[in-house]
């Protein structure tokens, strides 16, 4: 009897666990019914706010009359400066609502409901938040506005980047790349996922995947921007890929606090710069690459001159490509997820301007950064609670900007702090195999 019920355990546990996953499910289906409900209302009831549709439609219709030179396309807020796919996705736009407000938000109400449950099924995956916390990811005024009252680029730019990373989790690299470039072409913030997210790659994929993955990225900028390169290519490259630009201080939601003659010097954008880039590399060294021995190590490991001599030999053979081109080793979701978030976290932290719909770029991986810190629950939800409410104050001031940074600062100490997750789910197949080779 007593064999028979230790037996029984591992099922009971099981269906426990399966019984808690289906329950989680169903709790976000129906966040995602209500919060559909919400949008209907918001749109029928909350008054919309003219901000870049008209520039959008203007420089749209510029494009749609023949003009291929990109400095020529303007709008009442100046000329166009996102890359070629932007110009294509608001196209279609016009053609469906013959460049009207009211049709335009029912369409992004849907991209709304749709972006939604992308990130809803990456939480339910992941599995790292209690069922309730994931109520937070609705409760966003400021989200909600941005979508459905202000028509911003960068609400498609970011459905696109959540639905990479849901590829991404399935270990599809080289679709979730394809995705990931066309997130790119409507809004150049996605590439603030770009360093994680390659880091990612050389994990999953040997030499070879990556190659092959990047190529298609690369593949579909150009196509996108083909009718450009063909005509100004120098017109397009400079204004589609600025990364110089100096936003206006007036609308930082980051930064307010600091006097304007600073906030547009260049020398405060090249000490973000360094900022960021020193924090990506001790976070890949520290955390991301821990298990590996630091990120050095885990370079030299993957770079090594015979990999890459026989990564680059299977290009010529079809059938040694088709065999080694995906799979190196199986990296857990939370891993990826947790990788990718903070990695654009960082750049956040370290961006020199947030304008109000950039808080669209990380909002909804907020609750879950903040179930990655070792923070009690209660603090979890005040700094939650605190950054929205920073989002809301307008205009921004010294005071708002500055408690904003020192949430962001808490939130990236609570991740650094935190313990690391094993980045590999063959641990033990690979240390049993390892054991029988010894």
């Amino acid at each position: 009897m007593a064999r028979l019920s230790t037996i029984k355990k591992p099922s009971q546990r099981s269906e426990i666990l399966s019984n808690y996953t289906v329950s989680k499910s169903t709790f976000a289906f129906g966040l995602l019914i209500a919060d559909a409900i919400l949008v209907s209302l918001i749109i029928a009831y909350v008054p919309y706010t003219k901000i870049d549709w008209d520039a959008y439609m203007s420089q749209v219709s510029g494009f749609l009359e023949g003009e291929r030179n990109y400095s020529n396309l303007k709008g009442d807020t100046g000329p166009l400066v996102y890359p070629a796919g932007f110009l294509y996705v608001y196209t279609a736009i016009q053609f469906i609502t013959g460049g009207e407000v009211y049709p335009a938000q029912i369409l992004f109400g849907v991209l709304y409901i749709v972006n939604l449950g992308i990130i809803l099924y990456i939480y339910v995956k992941t599995d790292l938040l209690p069922w309730w916390a994931l109520t937070l990811l609705c409760l966003s005024k400021r989200v909600h506005s941005i979508f459905v009252l202000r028509l911003f680029n960068d609400c498609f730019a970011m459905t696109l980047l959540h639905a990479a990373v849901a590829l991404v989790l399935h270990k599809k690299w080289h679709i979730g790349l394809i995705i990931f470039s066309g997130a790119v072409s409507i809004k150049m913030n996605v590439l603030l996922y770009a360093p994680p997210l390659f880091l990612l790659m050389l994990k999953s994929m040997n030499i070879c995947g990556v190659i092959t993955a990047l190529a298609g990225a690369a593949v579909l900028q150009i196509l996108l921007g083909l009718p450009f390169l063909l005509s100004f290519p120098v017109d397009y490259i400079s204004g589609a890929f600025n990364l110089g630009r100096v936003f206006i201080h007036y609308w930082s939601v980051n930064f307010k606090f600091v006097p304007e003659k600073i906030f547009v010097s260049k020398e405060f954008a090249v000490s973000l710069l360094i900022i960021h880039l020193l924090l990506l590399a001790v976070f890949a060294h520290h955390v991301w690459c821990k298990y590996e021995g630091g990120l050095l190590s885990f370079l030299s490991s993957r770079f090594t001159l015979t990999k890459v001599k026989t990564s680059l030999s299977s290009l010529v053979s079809l059938n040694r490509f088709l065999d080694q081109n995906s799979s190196f080793r199986n990296i857990r979701n939370e891993h990826i997820a947790t990788t990718m978030f903070v990695g654009n976290f960082i750049g956040i932290i370290c961006a020199r301007s947030l304008h109000y719909q950039f808080y669209s770029w990380y909002f909804y991986t907020l609750p879950y950064l903040l179930w990655r810190t070792p923070f009690p629950i209660l603090l979890r939800l005040l700094l939650f609670v605190g950054v929205e409410a920073c989002w809301n104050i307008f205009p921004s001031n010294i005071y708002s900007s500055s408690l904003l940074l020192c949430i962001h600062l808490v939130i990236l100490w609570g991740l650094w702090i935190a313990p690391s997750e094993h980045p590999y789910q063959d641990t033990k197949i690979s240390s049993a195999t390892h054991k029988k080779t010894r």
